[in-house]
């Protein structure tokens, strides 16, 4: 269906914090054959003191952002309205849309997506698959700009923030600079590498 070559991103830890336990976190910006969206994320370190949330049935639940979870905001390019997407390794998942920037909050309707946690030794990897109904409508040629990041819990209960740029100041995923990785869907137009274009 798509020519489009995953892309992997490395997160960073925001700088007045320090994750002593965390050794790195990238993301890996994928589509399927169906035109849903993959992200892998992989956080490398050792889990022994993280706090890593307990297996739980497939739900929505709200405040997955006060423990270990995995964040991906959407938006088109030149709009001020974005998407947010928590996933938890527990595979609790939340969404919201917003009219602009932290304003007009509102839950995100008939979304259910694939959350797939391992774990390893040093190693922790999330699989999120958002379906193609559920992302935002796009006309062709239109582009789209994301924003990844990370909120890390450990064994003190201390959360580390990491995404692919800090804007000046406090953690703040939503920031409008911070939505950096652009491209195009490869199901409205012939998908353009981010990597190539200089768009880190």
């Amino acid at each position: 269906m798509t020519d489009f070559t995953p892309y992997k991103a490395e997160l960073q830890c925001h700088p007045e914090i320090r994750a002593q336990a965390v050794c790195g976190l990238t993301v890996q910006v994928d589509w399927d054959n169906s035109g849903a969206l993959v992200l892998t994320f992989a956080l490398e370190g050792d889990l022994t003191r993280l706090r890593i949330p307990a297996p739980q049935p497939p739900r929505r639940a709200d405040g997955l952002w006060q423990h270990t979870c995995f964040e991906a905001f959407l938006r088109r390019q030149g709009e001020p309205a974005y998407c947010e997407f928590n996933f938890a390794p527990s595979g609790e998942w939340a969404a919201y849309t917003f009219r602009r920037y932290r304003d007009g909050m509102s839950l995100a309707q008939d979304l259910d997506p694939r959350i797939v946690a391992r774990k390893a030794k040093n190693r922790l990897e999330l699989d999120a698959i958002i379906q193609r109904e559920c992302l935002l409508p796009v006309q062709p040629r239109a582009r789209v700009q994301l924003a990844l990041s990370a909120v890390v819990e450990d064994e003190q209960g201390v959360l580390s923030y990491w995404a692919l740029t800090h804007p000046p100041g406090r953690p703040d995923f939503h920031h409008p600079d911070a939505f950096i990785l652009e491209f195009k869907r490869p199901d409205t137009d012939p998908v353009s590498d981010p990597a190539k274009e200089g768009k880190r």
